[in-house]
């Protein structure tokens, strides 16, 4: 199995190079978060409950990782967190007519899917070394219920020493919506919920199959604040003891 060096301490053997310092985009992102705040959420997506947001760290580098349901989770979940928050967003996303400003304009890190992307890796890495919350979808697509999540999750985790959030949501198929539209007026509405944030313990050197275990424990982590219908394949349930979470 490959092995993936895991650093002592927050990314220190990473080097920060300026044109990768996600903190250049942060006086744009006053504007956008408070546009997505303000109005995005309230004219495009009804929010009924955010929940857990004491759970959120004081301050970064940390990790929320979230299931994806809907095209508005990432937003939703980013109107409540800093403005000093990455995503990861598929590159798909930054050629989307009318929109595709939107993830360009935040600095957000553009992936492509179904291959080891270096650059997504160097970025996301830039982005914890500047004490960024990353926020990441592990499963990598869009699902009505949980699929298996890509081991990435816990190479970051490990590998800059950071805490990791989950961040559950429900109620938004069907949105982006508007109050002209009848799913406006429709059930469920949008809930958020943040779990209690934990590290990842593993070996200094973790393969391939250790990353992805420790993915899937922390992926039964988020499952947790889900209703069963949207745990899919992490439905069974939280082991007898966790072997790599560490709550904190």
């Amino acid at each position: 199995m490959p092995t993936m060096p895991v650093a002592a301490r927050p990314c220190a053997d990473f080097k920060l190079r300026p044109q990768d310092d996600p903190r250049r985009y942060h006086r744009a992102r006053r504007f956008w978060h408070w546009l997505l705040r303000v109005v995005g959420v309230r004219l495009f997506a009804r929010v009924e409950a955010v929940t857990g947001l004491e759970n959120l760290p004081a301050a970064g580098p940390y990790i929320v990782y979230y299931n994806h349901i809907a095209f508005v989770d990432p937003l939703v979940i980013m109107a409540y967190l800093p403005i000093h928050t990455t995503p990861l967003a598929k590159v798909e996303a930054f050629h989307y007519p009318l929109i595709g400003w939107l993830p360009r304009s935040w600095g957000a890190i553009p992936v492509h899917r179904g291959e080891t992307d270096k650059r997504a890796i160097r970025l996301t890495l830039s982005a914890l070394a500047a004490g960024e919350v990353v926020l990441i979808a592990p499963e990598g697509t869009r699902n009505p219920a949980m699929q298996r999540a890509k081991p990435g999750l816990a190479y970051f985790a490990l590998r800059c020493d950071v805490p990791l959030v989950p961040a559950a949501i429900d109620g938004t198929q069907g949105y982006p919506t508007f109050p002209l539209l009848p799913r406006w007026w429709q059930e469920p509405r949008a809930q958020v919920r943040f779990g209690r944030p934990f590290r990842l313990r593993g070996p200094r050197h973790a393969t391939t199959a250790q990353l992805q275990a420790m993915t899937d424990e922390a992926m039964l982590v988020l499952a947790e604040l889900l209703p069963p219908h949207r745990r899919g394949v992490y439905g069974r349930g939280r082991p007898a003891r966790w072997q790599f979470v560490e709550f904190l």
